[in-house]
């Protein structure tokens, strides 16, 4: 008995859960607030964050809003602090009237989700409206014949605020004949009436003056007074009486305008004026007064203007007879305004979808609307529908919302283009119907990459083009459309002689076309491979390669390099020998040059610009051969100068030149002493030659005694330390070398000139021949390499090499 008890306990629980968990969401999708009416715009209403679980940021990236109807918004969403705010001042009368409870319904749209949440604001009402009269004064006529205990109607104040807000007492001015007396009727309504207590008279008093003050029940309490005048009459003692106190009566809302809707009657048994009945509308306010009127004679009331179900469907109306001697009696109207479908739905779009992928899935949303009958019953129950041969179908989301769905896949090919259209009947007799398009776009997905004509492509460039120069231009087609059939294009990264490929050229991304960022050098690549890529924009992006190979064509721009003779930089003359005997045609030298160009560019051509002897030497016109042209005469000199133009065959020709000198005698010995005897005296140059040796001997000799000196000098200085301190060390610690002053001056000092000189003799004298100079620093300076220490000096080793090294340049230089 146990088991079952228990089993029947954990199910109650699990349905308990359950149904707290759909009370939880039903009051989840519909949030209440509450508000004053007449505050300030922008003034909080509540956290619409906060109760739908979201942060302030997640409401504007996730599209929220408020869906507008067409009607005036009384409030505003603010999606940075995520709360729900006035709009502008709400007037809790003009929107509600005297009704007990003021609500408003918004919808908050989450646009990505495309999901709906109901919010409902009261609107709490404030003592903003004070009671007031219809008059400032009120005459009441009171025979004299009234007896104590007779009540009078007094004007009633009417206030449009409700609850304690409303009005709620009234009191009269103090006066021995009268007193107030209030009575309740129905929706505590309150109606003053003036009680007599005592008889009048009217030679003693005609008129009495009361005011009669009506307070509401605000804080501060508003009131409002009006002059009431009791006028004594002779006797009067009938009162109007209505048929009926309450009428009834219900018209369709298009009845027509000037129609009689109801006729009233009161009676007065009276005679003369004292019989005579007037009709009046009591409590005229802008709601009674404009579609009604009431004759005051006959008691008809006539429709004004077109009555509309939807602005209001029901009418209380209070009316009042009065006598010739200002009795009166009241009665009450009600109206009830019954409803025809004389509304079409109306269609409100709150998201929509321009444009749908082809490869969208079914069920994708394009559009989220709401439909919406002011009718009401069967009148106001819509119903959408689309076109059956469509692909697409209606989807009811939240109340009245409905969601335009893909019904099955879409393909751009077959239709790029949807006209939809959505129609809203409600069930009326006859049924009203409102029809929208809904254009529908079906955008194309990136199924084709970008084609080129060829596979590959070739093009050619002359040498020292300009930077900037367009080589070529590559073209490819994409079949999509739009962002898909955009292409751009690129160069693939690679290198060139180590160089990345970017530095030689680049493409325009959306021309295609090939520029030149340097100017080529045929002699340095006669070719450049490049691969470019076409890209279209698509996501993810197609892409095709394509080779273009880069032909450098050469232009001549290398003038010719002669590699023989070459100019001389070991300070020698550079001469050629032909002997006195060659015979014609003997070949002497031959120039060699090269051009770095190719093709007729790199031809060369030789001839003679200039010759000492002309007609003695010929150079061949494409060999460069310096042969003789005749023998050797004695009147010829000895020393023959040649100037010889090398030039290429290029459009416009470039060209070098070389000096030859060619010595004309059978031995060297021979042209020596030629030479020397055409030049200045051979006694003049050795006296001044002789001069200089002698100098720089004596100079050297005494910089190399000096050095000695300091060297023993500080060798017996350092000896001395050593003893006296007891250091073992074959160095010189922690001794800086600053303080070894006049070693590293000596070691620069010490950069000698030395001249390489041979003498020869002949059979008459003998010549001193000065080969070249040779500069050399014999001792170089050696720096520390680090800064930080001070340099060591080391002990025998250095000095020793330091001393050798010194006597070898003086040695040299002697010699």
């Amino acid at each position: 008995m146990a088991a079952p008890l228990r089993l029947l306990g954990i199910r109650g629980r699990v349905l308990l859960c359950f149904l707290l968990i759909v009370l939880w969401e039903v009051v989840a999708e519909q949030i209440h607030y509450s508000v004053k009416e007449e505050l300030e715009k922008g003034t909080f209403v509540g956290d619409v964050g906060k109760d739908l679980g979201l942060e302030a940021r997640e409401l504007s990236e996730r599209g929220a809003r408020i869906i507008s109807r067409g009607k005036k918004q009384h409030f505003a969403l603010n999606v940075k602090s995520g709360s729900l705010v006035t709009a502008d001042r709400i007037d809790r009368e003009g929107l509600c009237g005297r009704a007990p409870v003021c609500t408003l319904n918004i919808e908050i749209l989450l646009e990505d989700k495309v999901k709906i949440y109901g919010v409902e604001v009261e609107i709490i009402d404030i003592n903003d409206n004070i009671p007031r009269f219809e008059t400032e004064e009120r005459e009441i006529k009171i025979s004299e014949s009234a007896v104590p205990g007779t009540r009078f109607p007094l004007p009633e104040a009417y206030d449009l605020d409700v609850g304690v807000n409303s009005l709620q007492k009234y009191k009269l001015s103090s006066n021995h004949h009268f007193s107030l007396h209030v009575q309740s009727g129905r929706d505590d309504a309150k109606y003053p009436e003036l009680v007599l207590e005592r008889a009048l008279d009217r030679e003693v008093e005609s008129v009495h003056r009361l005011i009669l003050t009506a307070s509401d029940g605000g804080n501060p309490p508003g009131s409002a007074t009006v002059l009431i005048l009791v006028t004594v009459l002779d006797v009067n003692d009938n009162v109007p009486e209505f048929t009926e106190s309450h009428y009834s009566l219900s018209v369709p809302e298009n009845i027509p305008v000037g129609v009689c809707l109801l006729r009233v009657n009161a009676k007065d048994p009276d005679e003369g004026m004292n019989g005579d009945v007037s009709y009046y509308f009591r409590k005229i306010t802008k709601k009674t007064s404009q579609p009604f009127e009431l004759n005051a004679l006959t008691g008809e009331i006539t429709v004004l203007e077109n009555l509309d179900y939807e602005e209001s469907n029901f009418y209380d109306i209070d009316i009042e007879a009065r006598d010739g001697a200002g009795l009166m009696t009241r009665a009450k109207i009600l109206v009830k305004v019954l409803d025809v479908n004389d509304n079409a739905p109306d269609i409100t779009i709150t998201s929509l979808t321009s444009s749908v992928s082809e490869n969208s899935s079914a069920g994708s949303v394009i559009a989220l609307f709401n439909v919406h009958d002011r009718d009401s019953g069967g009148n106001g129950q819509v119903t959408c529908s689309v076109p059956e041969h469509l692909p697409f179908k209606l989807e009811k989301s939240y109340e009245n919302y409905y969601s335009l769905v893909t019904d099955r896949a879409l393909d751009r090919e077959q239709v790029s283009m949807y006209n939809v259209t959505v129609t809203a009947t409600d069930g009326g007799n006859p049924p009203l119907s409102t029809d929208i398009d809904i254009s529908l776009h079906i955008e194309d997905t990136n199924d084709n990459p970008p084609v080129f004509p060829q596979m590959s492509y070739s093009a050619y460039v002359m040498e020292n083009n300009p930077r900037g120069t367009s080589i070529y231009s590559l073209t490819a087609h994409d079949s999509d459309i739009g962002e898909n059939g955009h292409i751009t294009y690129s160069i693939t990264d690679d290198s060139v002689h180590s160089t990345p490929l970017s530095s030689y050229v680049s493409i325009n991304s959306e021309t295609g076309v090939v520029y030149a960022l340097c100017s080529f050098d045929y002699e340095l690549f006669r070719e450049l491979k490049l691969g470019v890529t076409a890209r279209d924009s698509g996501d993810p992006p197609l892409s095709t390669n394509v080779s273009l190979t880069l032909f450098i064509l050469d232009q001549n721009d290398n003038t010719p390099e002669i590699l023989y003779p070459a100019f001389p930089t070991d300070g020698s003359s550079g001469v050629e020998l032909a002997p006195r005997s060659a015979e014609p045609g003997y070949l002497v030298t031959k120039v060699v040059a090269v051009d770095g160009d190719s093709g007729q560019n790199a031809w060369l051509s030789y001839r003679l610009l200039k010759a000492t002897e002309p007609g003695l030497f010929s150079v061949g016109l494409h060999s460069g051969e310096i042969r003789t042209v005749r023998t050797f005469l004695d009147k010829d000199t000895l020393k023959q100068n040649l100037i010889v133009a090398v030039t290429d065959n290029g459009d416009l020709p470039l060209s070098a030149t070389v000096s030859i000198t060619i010595a004309v005698a059978d031995s060297i010995p021979e042209i020596l002493s030629e030479l020397s005897s055409s030049e200045a005296p051979a006694d003049f140059k050795d006296s001044r030659l002789t001069l200089y040796l002698v100098i720089a001997v004596a100079v050297i000799s005494c910089l190399f005694f000096t050095f000695i000196i300091i060297l023993l000098v500080l060798r017996l200085h350092r000896w001395r330390t050593t003893n006296l301190l007891g250091a073992p060390s074959e160095h010189f610690g922690n001794i800086y070398s600053s303080q070894f002053v006049g070693l590293d001056g000596v070691r620069a000092f010490l950069q000698t000139h030395t001249q390489e000189v041979s003498l020869t003799t002949d059979s008459q004298k003998s010549q001193l021949i000065i080969l070249g100079p040779n500069y050399t620093d014999t001792l170089p300076i050696q720096q520390n390499s680090d800064k930080n220490e001070p340099p060591l000096i080391p002990h025998e080793s250095i000095l020793s090499d330091e001393i050798q090294s010194f006597s070898q340049v003086c040695l040299k230089f002697t010699l």
